[in-house]
Formats: C-alpha cells, sequence, structure tokens
C-alpha cells in the first residue's frame, strides 16, 4: 500500500486539513510529539508577527480510535487563530463593498506565485493565489509528516535537521551524532550547534531586517537507521532520490536541492567521489565513507540519507520592488504583506517533513501490509535476506 495526502485551506482561512491515506492500523500515535514537530516550525530568529498570532495544534478528527490507527484515512486539521481578523475577507459567502473592503490584491509581488497563478486561472482579485501559496500550508506538511515519522520511529529510523547556512555566513561541518545533533539544534534559535555562529546568523538576520529586507539560505536534513533498498532503479519516477528532491523543491522559495556531497562532486575526480564498498561480519555490506548521501541507482545503502535544500529569500520586501497593477497596466511598487525577515530555521523543519514523507511512503511500498504487525514481520523476514546475502 503507498501512502498518499492531500491538504486543504488557505493562509488566513479558518483551518488547514489533510487528509492521510495508507497508514498500517495499529500504529500508537502520541499527539504530544505530533504538536511538538508543529510548534518547532514555529520557532528561528527571524519570523514575522504571524507566528505570534498562532499556536499551531494538530486535531486528529478521523482515522484514529483510543490512540491507534485504524487503517482508515486519517484527517487531521491545523486552525488558523489569524482566521478572526480575516472572518469577513475570506468568507465563503459573497459580501458586499469595495475593494479596500474586500482587501482585493491587484499589485503581484515579485517572486509570488501572484501574477502566474492570475494569469492561469483568471483571477482579477490575485488574493485568491496568494492565499494558498502562502507558506502557511506547510504547518499541514509538517503534521503529515510528523506522522511519517512515528511509524518511522517504530523501526528506529531517527530524522534530525540544521541549518547550513544563512545568507553571508556558513556553519562548521559537524559529524555529530543524530541524537546529539537533533538535542543541539533544538536549544538554537537559528538551528545550528556551533555558538559563535550562531550569534553571527542572528545579527546578520536583524541586520537585513534593519534595512527593510529578506535573506535566505541553505538546510539540511539526515536520517539515520533506514535499511538498504528503499526506492528503485527500474523506473524514473520509483528513484526514491528522485522522489525527495521533488519534496523538497515544492516547497515554498526552495529553489535547489543535493544529495550528499551534491553539486561539489562536479569539481571532482571519480575515486574521491564514488563510496568504496566493505564487509564484515558485525555490519554487513557498508560503505567506507557516505559522499552518495546514502543513495546508489535511486536505491537507499542503508548509509544515512543527507539531503541539502537551497531556500530564496523570501519574495515579500518591506522595501518593494517595482510591480505593474494589473487593472491600470502602470508601474507600481509591489503591495506589501505581513512576512518573515528569514525562515531558514523554520523551513529547516519543514524539509524534514516532506522528506519523512518520502522515505516512509517508500518504506510502505516495500515492506506492505495492513497493520504495523504484518509490517514489522515483513521487515524483520527481508533483514535476515540481506544479512544472509
Amino acid at each position: 500500500m503507498s501512502l498518499r495526502y492531500l491538504t486543504a485551506g488557505e493562509t488566513h482561512g479558518p483551518q488547514l486539513t489533510a487528509i492521510i491515506e495508507g497508514l498500517p492500523s495499529n500504529l500508537t500515535l502520541d499527539f504530544e510529539e505530533l504538536n511538538f514537530q508543529l510548534q518547532r516550525r514555529q520557532k528561528g530568529h527571524g519570523r514575522g508577527r504571524r507566528m505570534q498570532i498562532e499556536k499551531d495544534t494538530a486535531e486528529i478528527v478521523g482515522g484514529v480510535r483510543h490512540g491507534r490507527t485504524t487503517g482508515a484515512p486519517i484527517a487531521l486539521v491545523v486552525a488558523n487563530n489569524d482566521w478572526k481578523h480575516w472572518t469577513k475577507v475570506m468568507n465563503i459567502e459573497p459580501i458586499e463593498g469595495g475593494d479596500e473592503e474586500k482587501r482585493r490584491v491587484h499589485r503581484p509581488r515579485p517572486g509570488h506565485a501572484d501574477l502566474n497563478g492570475g494569469l492561469k486561472y483568471n483571477l482579477k482579485d490575485l488574493r485568491n493565489v496568494l492565499e494558498r501559496s502562502s507558506a502557511r500550508e506547510t504547518a499541514a506538511r509538517v503534521a503529515i509528516g510528523a506522522v511519517a515519522r512515528q511509524l518511522l520511529a517504530e523501526f528506529g529510523i531517527k530524522v534530525a535537521g540544521q541549518v547550513i547556512r544563512i545568507g553571508e555566513i556558513e556553519a562548521p561541518a559537524n559529524q555529530l551524532p543524530v541524537d546529539e545533533l537533533i538535542a543541539r539544534t533544538e536549544e538554537s534559535p537559528v538551528r545550528v550547534v556551533d555558538k559563535e555562529t550562531e550569534e553571527k546568523m542572528m545579527a546578520h538576520i536583524d541586520q537585513v531586517k534593519a534595512e527593510g529586507d529578506s535573506i535566505g539560505g541553505i538546510v539540511e536534513c539526515v536520517i539515520e537507521g533506514v535499511p538498504v533498498g528503499l526506492g528503485s532503479h527500474v523506473q524514473w519516477d520509483r528513484k526514491l532520490d528522485a522522489r525527495i528532491a521533488q519534496a523538497v523543491v515544492s516547497i515554498n522559495a526552495f529553489k535547489g536541492c543535493e544529495i550528499g556531497i551534491g553539486f561539489e562532486a562536479a569539481g571532482m575526480r571519480g575515486f574521491k567521489v564514488h563510496d568504496e564498498i566493505l564487509y564484515t561480519e558485525e555490519l554487513g555490506y557498508h560503505r567506507a565513507s557516505n559522499r552518495a548521501g546514502g543513495f546508489e541507482g535511486g536505491m537507499t545503502t542503508g548509509e544515512q540519507i543527507v539531503v541539502r535544500g537551497v531556500m530564496k529569500p523570501i519574495p515579500t520586501l518591506y522595501k518593494p520592488l517595482r510591480s505593474v497593477d494589473i487593472d491600470t497596466k502602470e508601474p507600481f511598487t509591489a503591495q506589501v504583506e505581513r512576512s518573515d525577515s528569514c525562515a531558514v530555521p523554520a523551513a529547516s523543519v519543514v524539509m524534514e517533513h516532506v522528506v519523512t514523507w518520502e522515505v516512509a511512503r517508500a518504506f510502505m511500498e516495500k515492506f506492505g501490509g495492513d497493520s504495523i504487525d504484518e509490517i514489522r514481520a515483513n521487515v524483520a523476514s527481508y533483514l535476515e535476506q540481506v544479512k544472509e546475502y
């Protein structure tokens, strides 16, 4: 059974809604852990006023009974507290009044979906585009990924994330164990392990904010404990690294993805790029290094999955760029919507969860099963097969 999900909802609407299909029965869900992951997304130096309004929690309204999944689709709801300020503007019923009262948007913002979406869907009020294209939707995807995270945790798979770069400031490389990486980044407002880098990044964000600008960066996700053989080489759309790359660049403002050493490999010779294969009785087949980031041929190698994503600066600026009014066709400065000066630390959490989802989806495709007990038996049988190979 393959996992799939859909989300619905707008940034200033009453709620975000998600449907998850394909989870096995008898998976125990920790609701505190689920909401903890949502709260992690709200943190981070550089976040705007919206995160002071929202207190994200997920309410499960279907597919779970007495703390366990039933095998039916799971329905999740994340309420928008800010809805109370937008009940008239975002009402599903028609309202009277002019553009100002309706908060109509007719000046597209460079870097956003506004103009493209308006042209594609023939919408004269660009609010109908920006409400759905907002990064607020990632709250639903974190909730979905948090459920998948609990599925993987049943099989000893751990997920961590960290910020590698914010603007001009880059964090030094580290090889920390996953548990320590999780603990130390959770203590940092910018999700780095190095305190000196943390201070530099925060000062850099403050400077950019004072200038009315925004800033992007690079984030990394590490997943440990994944068995060999998730994904497949036999078709392009079954390659797990490719599906992860698609998921990463689907995150709002993400413009690139690399796995392992990624683009660095372009300037290296082959003997420095490929990971030598070793064998011991204790570890079985394993790699001498992990420059491939846990993938060969679109399949997991059993080493850590290492994925990095590039986030551009948020395009809503407090010193707006030039645009064109779609009513008059005259040049204008783009309208300003409430936004963050830097959302890279929060984006690190989002990327953790979209990558986790893709790994969980491949995990279910490999091991199938309608109940968690059936999956455990399938995993145990496969691991024994690998051990004896």
